[in-house]
């Protein structure tokens, strides 16, 4: 039983040692897919908005300076 706690660590330090070691991975086609249809989101969002932006902006900005 004793010798079971004193190889833990050692087993314990080794296994981290080996996980620091693998190269990191990640998902890079999921987060450019993620960034690029975003990105075409706010562009299609703009194209509508856009107008609608403009005229409340004119709006607001002559009611405040007179017409």
């Amino acid at each position: 039983m004793i010798r079971r706690f004193t190889r833990t660590p050692a087993l314990l330090i080794e296994r981290v040692r080996r996980w620091a070691e693998q190269p990191e991975r990640g998902d890079v086609p999921g987060w450019v897919l993620i960034t690029i249809m975003t990105a075409g989101l706010v562009a299609a969002l703009w194209l509508v908005a856009e107008p609608l932006l403009t005229g409340l902006f004119s709006n607001a900005v002559s009611a405040v300076t007179g017409p």
